[in-house]
């Protein structure tokens, strides 16, 4: 576990020098060319954070409200960078100046190395674990579609299990100090949904301790390191606390929060089951692990040259470009899941070392981490096991709050080399006698046998995809053949992967190879098998010189609209709630975002999408119903967006503009009264209002108002009121952070229209001022900068004393 000594330096240089090597040279175009990856979600974001980007360049504070997205959210979910937070110069330091996201993936092989060395794994294999855990297509699938908070999470794991690890086998304060820091920086990436399976993972392994104190009857020693590993994951948290407080604030008004709307078998709280588990793992593609293409591989993905589909088309007479367009973009999946960027893919020599883990790895680890992947597998499967994963999303504290289960891969794909790497340690370790003779060709004959069941399995199925069920009979049966084709070919590949690795490792046994060149055969071949799958979905094609310069180019329409300099939303009515190119320029209506507001997501269901698709259907009949859309109204819609032309904007003359006072107020009893009565009432001259308990219902004012100054934080209005009483404001509703101010004095705000703000005004000249300051956020953003540099503190504390014993010896 002598991570430093004087005979350790060269070859950990080296093994960090690969890791830095393999990543500048995948993604070369973007380290020496300039370019970038075309990454969808990172342009959603882009799109969304762009007023916050901008607020901040432009008076160097930040932007905690953005009204770019679904008519205003906390600015918080979507980017934030508070002042003194040294995580971001932490990360370039750490990874050696690699640019992100790709940055990670170095990271995550550097702390796996680490974890395999704390496991005593000498460093030729350590560095093949770490190839394998970073180098699978989970991670390069996610970077494509521009997963990099997920990445980065992922990445973390190896480090965090590094320092609990180091913690329970005598090296105390390392553990420590590299325990609280990865969870300062998994935090930081605020992705939930992999801290909590991360919890999991590390609370398995827990256990395997607790089992192996309990038979050394060292109870109290476990305990001891227990509370200090706790105090260390603490302190990692609290150096991001200005983020977490005001995220976890927040959801209970989100869609992972109390449903304001419960319906009958609805929970109560959290997401609904079937959004939850829309992306479910299905059982048999598990066998991705071992063969990329089992499922036909991406939804959509290029044939080989002369398919059976190119032939089925070209004897149906089909035009040449016709038929190149087909086998460019083929539907080969044909899986359980909606659509698929590509498959799930360990690498088969890591999977076939696996399973040498499971004879040869020491027992409590080879039963933590056998059952950790069971779990995880379980856990992907989602509906697909429905018993068990609908039991655990309705009572499992805090599991209904996260979506797409097939993430738990993640974990599966860290477990693997993991306990590979164990497996072939102890092989290697162990003396040649026929016990280990068996055990290693039962683990080989295992992993074959594997290969072949589910190949038998496939094709006892039709090969029939969901994608492909309205082609006609005769180009079906060629898909099929094509999948078949698919399919078995990358048997043969991998049979011929793990044949070379056993092949290796049996003239080690053998003595016939030294083992650091049968290693390093074996890294070679991992490599390829890894690489080569990987470029079939992230290659050069993924590169691009500018994708937002392309992506965010202003329309002839955006253009048009861009002419008005006053305050509005805007309605992009193509696909306009998964989209953010619109809040790129322009409030939208719409937008892009997991953790929308409950009360809009409600609005979108119940009210918005009925009445944006009877304007639309209007529209096309030559009926422009502005008068119709009384909830887009309120919304200060003051523009429709159908295209990027120039006549594809269509401006909304009953709009309700910025602020108004309605003529009378409707009192409503319940959220399900309330938005039924949205749904039916003129929003211009009517307004709900939910009294509390003991409160009366104000009277409606009148008289003038206007919006004098914005910003994503305030907003300032000035009104000339007539007679004394409620105005209705187009701004969403928030109740931890807002604050209003009449003519200087604080005022309170009521939730009005189900979602907007509300003030009664005085008679009079007046003057409103709301501004947004959260106190979760203000409060612990500077003890969020003192935690973290006692985590920094603590971290080189540790590395000078190990540094200063190791050179002492």
């Amino acid at each position: 576990m002598d991570f430093i000594n004087k005979h350790t330096i060269v070859p950990h240089f080296l093994a960090v020098l690969s890791f830095y090597l393999l990543v500048v040279t995948y993604f070369s175009p973007l380290v020496f060319d300039g370019k970038m990856m075309f990454q969808t979600d990172i342009l959603q974001w882009e799109g969304s954070a762009k007023e916050l980007l901008d607020y901040r360049e432009s008076t160097g504070e930040e932007a905690l409200w953005t009204n770019r997205m679904f008519g205003g959210m906390p600015a918080y979910l979507i980017h934030l960078d508070p002042k003194g937070d040294i995580t971001n110069t932490l990360l370039k330091v750490i990874t050696l100046g690699l640019p992100h996201p790709i940055s990670a993936l170095f990271f995550g092989m550097t702390s796996m190395y680490l974890l395999l060395l704390g496991f005593r794994i000498r460093s030729l294999i350590a560095v093949l674990g770490a190839w394998g855990f970073a180098f699978n297509t989970f991670n390069f699938l996610s970077l494509e579609a521009g997963h990099n908070a997920k990445i980065w999470a992922v990445c973390l794991i190896p480090l965090l299990l590094t320092g609990v690890h180091l913690a329970f086998h005598g090296k105390k304060l390392p553990g420590l100090a590299l325990t609280a820091l990865a969870v300062l920086l998994q935090l930081k990436f605020n992705h939930l949904q992999i801290t909590y399976y991360t919890l999991i993972l590390v609370i398995g392994y827990g256990v395997a301790q607790l089992l192996v104190f309990f038979r050394e009857k060292r109870l109290p020693e476990f305990a001891k390191i227990t509370g200090f590993l706790l105090a260390a994951a603490v302190l990692g948290g609290l150096g991001n606390l200005a983020r977490l407080s005001s995220v976890l604030e927040y959801g209970a008004f989100s869609i992972r929060g109390e449903s304001n709307l419960q319906e009958t078998g609805q929970n109560s709280s959290g997401l609904d089951r079937d959004y939850a588990f829309s992306w479910s793992n299905g059982k048999l593609e598990t066998f991705t692990l071992l063969i990329p293409n089992y499922f036909g591989g991406a939804s959509q993905q290029a044939l080989p040259e002369d398919s059976k589909s190119e032939q089925a088309l070209r004897a149906q007479g089909a035009d040449p470009a016709q038929i190149n367009q087909f086998v460019q973009n083929a539907p080969t999946y044909w899986g359980d899941q909606p659509f698929t960027g590509g498959p799930i893919y360990g690498g088969v020599i890591l999977v076939f070392f696996f399973v040498l883990g499971l004879f040869f790895a020491p027992p409590p680890y080879r039963n933590a981490f056998l059952t950790l992947t069971l779990l995880s597998l379980m856990l992907s499967w989602g509906k697909n096991l429905a018993w068990f994963n609908f039991t655990l999303f309705d009572y499992l504290p805090g599991y209904n709050k996260f979506r797409a289960v097939s993430m738990a891969l993640g974990i599966t794909l860290f477990l693997i080399p993991l306990l590979g790497a164990l497996g072939l340690e102890n092989l290697l370790q162990q003396p040649q006698n026929p016990q280990t003779k068996k055990g290693f060709f039962m683990a080989l004959g295992t992993t074959v046998g594997l290969l072949l069941l589910g190949v038998i399995i496939a094709f006892g199925l039709d090969f029939q995809g969901t994608a492909s069920a309205g082609y006609p009979d005769w180009l079906q049966r060629a898909l099929k053949a094509d999948r078949q084709h698919l399919l078995l070919s990358d048997t043969y590949r991998s049979l011929f992967f793990i044949g070379g690795a056993a092949l290796l490792i049996g003239l080690v046994r053998y003595k016939v190879l030294q083992s650091r060149w049968a290693l390093l055969g074996v890294g070679l071949l991992i490599l390829v098998d890894v690489w080569t799958v990987n470029r079939r979905y992230l290659n050069e094609e993924s590169f691009t010189e500018n994708p937002s310069a392309q992506h965010f180019a202003a329309s002839a329409a955006d253009r048009k609209i861009l002419q008005d300099t006053a305050y509005f939303r805007v309605l992009n009515v193509q696909n306009p709630f998964n989209e953010a190119r619109t809040s790129y320029y322009f409030n939208s209506i719409g937008g892009y975002h997991g953790a929308k507001m409950s009360r809009y997501r409600d609005l979108i269901e119940r009210v918005l999408t009925p009445e944006m698709n009877r304007f639309i259907q209007k529209a096309q009949e030559g009926n422009f119903d502005y008068q119709g859309i009384q909830v887009l109204n309120m919304l200060n819609t003051k523009y429709i967006l159908a295209g990027r032309a120039e006549n594809a904007v269509f401006t909304n003359p009953e709009a309700n503009g910025p602020a108004w006072f309605p003529e009378q107020i409707i009192p409503v009893g319940s959220n399900k009264e309330e938005i039924g009565e949205l749904a039916e009432m003129n929003t211009k001259i009517e307004a709900t209002f939910t009294p509390a308990d003991g409160e009366s219902v104000p009277p409606p004012g009148s008289g003038q108002l206007s919006l004098k100054s914005r910003g994503p934080n305030h907003l300032h209005y000035v009104a000339q009121v007539n007679s004394a009483g409620l105005a209705v404001f187009s701004e969403i509703y928030y109740p931890k952070g807002w604050e209003a101010f009449v003519n200087g004095e604080e005022t309170e705000i009521h939730r009005v229209n189900y979602l907007l703000r509300g003030i009664v005004l005085p008679e009079g000249e007046v003057e409103v001022e709301m501004v947004f300051r959260p106190e979760s956020y203000y409060r612990t953003r500077t003890l969020s900068a003192i935690f973290q540099y006692a985590v920094v503190l603590l971290l080189l504390l540790s590395g000078y004393l190990e540094i200063k014993t190791r050179f002492r010896a």
